[in-house]
């Protein structure tokens, strides 16, 4: 009787973990989202922010414009800019971002303005990529990912920039891509499959796409509507505007559509894409740079053909409630009780 009963423990025990596996984490899917989060940085201090919405016009930073984690406790070079957050199919949050600072000589992180010699790699030039997990939104691990030591072909690679994510549905994987140049070769987007873990590349970065007639474009952003897939990036023809390229594939076949989908008359980057919940209407976001201060505008599409123009943050439909002087945005939707949780950042 007593060897029995010990048997019926041991089994129990060793039945655990298989009991466990069984269990389905559920996983929120667009009926359970109830806000918006975006992630973006200031080039005032090279950090990561967050701002929450419930309508996905009107944002609040969760932390009175305070950095949520600041860039010199992730970043080689003691700052990061282009953040990027994607939810993956089991449900972890992943961010890329890209490890940089573009004022690190003058706030005392190095002795030289940039890493290497500007004249061979130009401006920036930085090697490394920030990557970050979570469970929860709110504790985070991260690794620093040195591009140019991943494979010898990218020993020489003269940037890392914009990286973001996408679920590839066929190879079931993560998939990143992000902007390269070599020396002072043209700039493009790049793409390659990432391990288990989220702390290394498995595939050596490919080309995603060349513009015709070889014009340097950057800050790719890709987002799947039916079976097609619609990468909007900033196109570096005589200035640097958003247009878009359209492919039945996430990384393949890109076809440019040459026609310009941001509604401004001076230079703008880093477009981002998000889906307002419950309805078949999509919001484009790009970085406006070359006017000051510097803010974000907006154009909305139902068929990602015709854009209608939503102005600029504070000067229309689009609100920063307690914020200013954002830059590079990425935009996912969360629950409810994630924007509750995240809500109580800094309080």
């Amino acid at each position: 009787m007593k060897k029995t009963l010990i048997s019926n423990i041991i089994l129990l025990f060793l039945a655990l973990p298989f009991a466990y596996a069984q269990k389905k984490i559920k996983v929120p899917t667009e009926k359970d989202m109830g806000a918006y989060l975006m992630v973006y940085f200031k080039d005032a201090d090279h950090s990561l922010h967050f701002a929450l919405s419930k309508d996905g016009y009107s944002f609040t930073d969760v932390n009175n414009g305070a950095p949520v984690i600041k860039g010199d406790t992730i970043a080689e070079q003691k700052g990061i800019r282009d953040p990027y957050i994607y939810r993956a199919p089991d449900g972890t949050f992943y961010l890329a971002l890209t490890d940089l600072h573009i004022y690190a000589q003058k706030e005392g992180y190095r002795t030289t303005l940039w890493e290497r010699d500007v004249e061979k790699y130009g401006w920036g030039n930085n090697r490394g990529i920030v990557l970050m997990k979570s469970k929860d939104l709110i504790h985070w691990t991260h690794t620093v990912l040195r591009v140019d030591k991943a494979f010898p072909e990218l020993a020489d690679i003269g940037c890392a920039w914009a990286p973001e994510l996408i679920y590839d549905e066929v190879k079931k994987k993560t998939m990143m891509y992000f902007t390269i140049h070599f020396g002072k070769e043209k700039c493009k987007v790049y793409y390659t499959y990432m391990n288990k873990d989220f702390t290394a590349m498995e595939t050596l970065p490919k080309p995603i796409f060349d513009h015709p007639g070889g014009t340097e474009y950057i800050d790719a952003d890709i987002t799947k509507v039916g079976n097609k897939y619609h990468m909007m990036y900033a196109l570096h023809d005589g200035g640097s505007h958003v247009e878009q390229a359209v492919s039945d594939s996430v990384n393949t076949g890109y076809v440019s559509i040459p026609k310009r989908v941001d509604a401004e008359k001076v230079g703008d980057e880093a477009p981002t894409v998000y889906k307002l919940i419950g309805q078949d209407k999509w919001i484009l976001v790009y970085d406006i740079y070359r006017i000051n201060p510097h803010n974000f505008g907006f154009s909305e599409t139902t068929d990602f053909v015709n854009f209608t123009n939503l102005g600029h943050f504070n000067e229309g439909v689009m609100k920063a409630t307690n914020f200013s002087i954002p830059k590079h945005p990425g935009i996912i939707q969360i629950t409810k009780k994630e924007a509750q949780k995240l809500a109580t950042i800094g309080k």
